[in-house]
């Protein structure tokens, strides 16, 4: 006589089977995807079509082109004149639409940048969290390691892409409403249009790597809570708090080891020759604040208990 085992479509009921219907899992979309190929390489593009489909996350990017068509249209309609006060690069604008690109960077690194990639990093693992998807996501056949360098990735390449969106806005229109040609540096210096693109090119990669170091605080920070929108909070005062502390000049003592205080040593780029001394700064305390912050999202990530 053969008895026949209970499956996931019966209950076991005393003296008799009873058939119930089956469940129905919905499964995220983005943990499907990654079924077939290489698992990394299909989560990395399902990630980035993720980030780069959601309504928000363009019009932050929309928010970070507007800027310097704002700067571009002011120091248009103000004239030559000027009360001389703002970024280095602003008094340079009449003579070479590259500056506007330059002086949108210096405009929104202190607060639209730092909001709009504190809010993407913040979001990778919070996110998911509270829309209970996390875990469906952690079914795929990729370690949570991997996973966690997907996830921060994506965010890296959303950086770059915001703080180069910036630049090819400003020079374009920068280009069109005051020309190109010959650009002064800050040291006096003229270098040829090219040698301009190419020093905004340094500019765009050097301020990437500074901002990874705040995507690093981000992912760490999204490891702690389930709550984006706190996260989000918690990211954007770190910065702003760093800048805060980086004006005060009775702490000049502890400024070179704040999180923002080397972004702005990028018009370092845009001196002939180049001073490469701040440049190496910035990059080795980026380095520092990627790997230590990088470290402890890692091993909290790798340790949580996730149930949701």
């Amino acid at each position: 006589m053969s008895v026949r085992e209970p499956d996931a479509s019966y209950a076991l009921v005393p003296g008799a089977f009873v058939p119930l219907k089956r469940a129905t899992v919905t499964v995220p979309a983005q943990a499907r995807s990654v079924r077939g190929g290489h698992p990394v390489g299909r989560l990395f593009r399902s990630e980035l079509r993720l980030m780069f489909g959601r309504r928000r996350n363009l019009a932050a990017l929309g928010m970070l082109a507007a800027v310097p068509v704002v700067v571009a249209v002011a120091v248009r309609w103000s004239g030559p004149a000027g009360g001389g006060e703002g970024p280095a690069f602003l008094a340079l604008i009449n003579g070479n639409g590259l500056f506007v690109a330059l002086t949108a960077l210096a405009v929104a690194l202190p607060l639209f940048l730092p909001l709009a990639i504190s809010a993407i990093a913040a979001d990778t693992i919070a996110g998911e969290a509270s829309l209970g998807t996390l875990r469906y996501l952690l079914t795929v056949p990729v370690s949570r390691t991997r996973l966690l360098l997907v996830k921060f990735a994506a965010v890296v390449t959303y950086t770059f892409v915001g703080v180069t969106l910036i630049a090819a806005v400003g020079a374009g229109i920068g280009v069109l409403l005051f020309g190109g040609g010959p650009a002064a540096l800050l040291s006096g210096a003229q270098v040829g249009f090219g040698s301009g693109l190419a020093r905004l090119a340094l500019v765009c990669l050097y301020l990437t790597a500074c901002l990874v170091a705040l995507v690093a605080v981000g992912l760490f920070v999204s490891t702690l809570t389930e709550q984006p929108i706190g996260a989000t909070i918690a990211v954007v005062a770190t910065a702003v708090t760093c800048e805060v502390l980086d004006a005060v000049p009775q702490l000049a003592a502890v400024h070179p080891y704040l999180l923002t205080h080397h972004w702005t040593t990028f018009g370092e780029l845009l001196r002939d020759p180049i001073n490469y001394g701040p440049l190496v700064s910035g990059l080795l305390s980026a380095a520092v604040y990627t790997a230590v912050f990088g470290s402890a999202a890692w091993a909290r990530f790798g340790s949580r208990d996730v149930t949701a």
